[in-house]
């Protein structure tokens, strides 16, 4: 089985962030104006090597606070648009979907974790933008 190709958030760039103190990366700027920032990102490949999708991973600690989907959803298509293709482009690589998830805290991905906030999108990429899918 093909293991998920990972990519850390310090590729360099505008998107690495400067490490905080609590060893968080620098806020991204959003529509919604929440603190924003990227966990991981790693590519989903499927059995014969193609790419699947890729999958980036923010973290939002508004979202523990109460904010609600209808106050970040121009966040996702943002955060696709402006962190999402950029990077992938930086690491020469594409993907026919994103997926786009926001989390109230930082988890470790595919582990459960019972109470945790948290909202995801879909993206279709077509010419380098991202066009929503829609769960």
């Amino acid at each position: 089985m093909l293991e998920y190709l990972r990519y850390t958030v310090a590729l360099g760039g505008a998107f690495a962030g400067a490490t905080t103190a609590a060893g968080q990366e620098e806020a991204l700027a959003v529509p919604s104006d929440n603190p924003v920032w990227l966990q991981e990102w790693f590519i989903d490949p499927l059995a014969d090597g193609q790419v699947d999708f890729a999958r980036f991973r923010f973290v939002m600690p508004a979202l523990a606070q109460g904010a609600g989907f209808e106050q970040i959803e121009a966040d996702f298509p943002h955060l696709c648009e402006n962190v999402a293709m950029p990077l992938l482009a930086q690491a020469g690589l594409s993907a026919p979907r994103v997926v786009v998830s926001l989390a109230e805290r930082e988890t470790e991905f595919g582990a459960s974790t019972p109470g945790l906030r948290q909202f995801f999108e879909a993206f279709r990429v077509e010419n380098n933008l991202c066009i929503w899918e829609g769960f």
